[in-house]
């Protein structure tokens, strides 16, 4: 039977995601995060959750040995070293801790996603987790064909639907302290960024980066230019792709060309084809650092970890097993999840191998910055902001 897809509610216009979605092999964003001490308050208000595994144990829950939780990735697979891994992670962990059973369905093509969708319903999935904007359409199609069963979805939350929850993240929030370190370890007076697609899971991040360097110059008196990226005009910068890794490589040529020394790839694996830039460009005599996105690059593209400056992350693996547990015990609650500093969503990585270019001055400047932003006296907007 065949479906219209339902009318969107989208911050970026409405109709580029249906442009994208039939455009569009989407790469994925994140990877496996380091900030399971954090508790993540997934029903909007009210006290955090159990952590995921504490309380009872699987073994005394009758339900969990029959809890099927089901995943969908999008175009990027499981094995992205970013945004699917986190969550695919996510899923594998609720099987460890929680003792439920898990089906997988990997996407090649955005052509794959009903079809894997209409896979996780027939095999009877209590919660199938979907991850990607992309994927938003499909998903609330399937929601509404199976009203039944639940779904999470993260980076979207345009589905209004009471049995999909929202996971979605303000990155923008952590991306403004990357922009600020940044600006601090320059020694070019130059910083870039580019995206994968104009949409907005990449803007946010462009946007807090942007923010970041501009709040530096104005406490610190300096003039660090932004390359790749104009927050007030939202142009810049884009590869048009999550796939092609050699459109990563050569824009990021063009900022260290251009003379930017600190970049931040917001491209899925087109990070990796950024990452290997700045490789080549430093045995040539240069000096350029790599900020990567979603996950923390130095554990999940260690490949890059001697130019890795830090890392904006969000925590999709325990959100992901998070809201299993939920489901699981009967408190499935299709209120968005929003990733925040504040509830330990989203952060900055460790600089690692990095921390002796990142002066004792600017790690207490950044530590002000992040109460700053969680007390509201330092403001990020992006208009790619969920709400």
């Amino acid at each position: 039977m065949s479906i219209n897809p339902p009318v969107r509610r989208s911050t970026d216009g409405g109709t580029l995601k249906n442009l994208l979605l039939n455009t569009v092999k989407r790469g994925a964003l994140v990877g496996t995060i380091a900030l399971s001490a954090t508790a993540l308050l997934l029903t909007g208000c009210g006290e955090a959750p159990p952590a995921p595994g504490g309380g009872e144990s699987s073994s005394q829950n009758p339900a969990a040995s029959d809890f099927l939780g089901c995943i969908v990735s999008d175009s990027g697979g499981f094995d992205d070293q970013s945004f699917n891994q986190s969550s695919y992670e996510g899923m594998q962990k609720s099987v460890k801790d929680l003792g439920i059973k898990m089906k997988e369905a990997q996407s090649s093509t955005t052509a794959d996603f009903a079809p894997n969708l209409a896979t996780m319903a027939s095999a009877g999935c209590n919660l199938t987790v979907t991850v990607g904007f992309l994927l938003a359409e499909a998903t609330a199609t399937a929601a509404k064909d199976n009203t039944d069963l639940h779904y999470a979805i993260v980076d979207d939350s345009s589905i209004d639907l009471p049995n999909v929850k929202p996971i979605v993240y303000n990155t923008a929030q952590a991306a403004f302290m990357a922009g600020y370190v940044a600006a601090g370890v320059s020694k070019t007076g130059k910083v870039g960024t580019f995206g994968g697609i104009n949409i907005p899971t990449v803007t946010i991040f462009m946007d807090g980066f942007a923010q970041g360097v501009d709040y530096y110059n104005e406490k610190q008196g300096k003039d660090v230019k932004l390359l790749g990226w104009n927050a007030k005009t939202q142009q810049g910068v884009f590869a048009n792709t999550f796939e092609i890794v050699q459109e990563g490589t050569k824009n990021t040529n063009n900022l260290i060309a251009d003379g930017a020394d600190v970049i931040m790839p917001v491209a899925g694996p087109l990070g990796k084809g950024a990452g290997d830039a700045i490789l080549a460009a430093n045995k040539g005599g240069k000096d350029v650092k790599l900020v990567w996105v979603d996950s923390d690059g130095f554990l999940t593209a260690p490949t890059y970890k001697e130019i890795l400056l830090t890392s904006v992350i969000k925590t999709m693996g325990e959100a992901v097993e998070t809201v299993v547990k939920e489901d699981m015990d009967g408190k499935f609650d299709p209120t968005p999840y929003i990733g925040t500093l504040e509830n330990g969503g989203v952060g900055l990585a460790p600089f690692h191998d990095l921390d002796s270019a990142v002066s004792a001055d600017l790690k207490t400047q950044l530590d002000d910055i992040k109460k700053g932003i969680i007390d509201g006296s330092i403001k990020v907007e992006s208009a790619a902001s969920p709400k």
